[in-house]
């Protein structure tokens, strides 16, 4: 159950990135099919190195995939059927986390469902622009989580970052 647990939290927060990633690729992709003026490409490079930085470094490098980790590797210390089989929404805190964790992760989801919301709005190229900057961003969460496993695969204590579990013990 240890095992499960962990694999399955980690596991299902890339499944998670992955599928985003997968759904907003083609979108941004098809600005190929359409001719970008000079505001276009600068808006295009503003919002990839935005998003890289804003989304990608300060979200989920910073905080996001090392708190991912944290909490994984949390629970597979400290198994409980409940939040093993929860595992991804207990890696993401929106269970089993302090009051303060879990209304930032609901605030930001709601955050990012808005932001979806208004994106789906704009018409090609804007759309595209976006999720191009949004596609970089996630890559750099999945690298980050990656990034993240191996360094407390080699030794746990370097990722400094509370678990932000009730108690929190660990």
């Amino acid at each position: 159950m240890k095992t499960f647990g962990f694999a399955w939290g980690i596991g299902g927060v890339l499944l998670l990135l992955a599928f985003a990633i997968f759904r907003l690729t083609p979108i941004a992709l098809a600005l190929g099919d359409s001719p970008l003026s000079l505001l276009h490409w600068a808006a295009l490079v503003f919002s990839v190195l935005t998003m890289a930085y804003a989304e990608g470094y300060r979200g989920f490098y910073l905080g996001f995939a090392p708190r991912v980790v944290t909490r994984a590797n949390y629970l597979r210390d400290n198994p409980r059927l409940a939040h093993v089989v929860l595992a991804p929404l207990f890696c993401m805190g929106y269970i089993y986390a302090t009051r303060k964790r879990q209304v930032l992760s609901f605030a930001v989801t709601l955050m990012v469902i808005s932001f979806v919301m208004i994106a789906r709005l704009l018409p090609q190229p804007w759309r595209g622009i976006v999720d191009a900057g949004v596609v970089v961003g996630l890559g750099i969460g999945i690298f980050s989580i990656f990034y993240f496993l191996l360094l407390v695969s080699k030794s746990p204590e370097r990722v400094h970052i509370s678990a932000e579990v009730p108690s929190d013990k660990y």
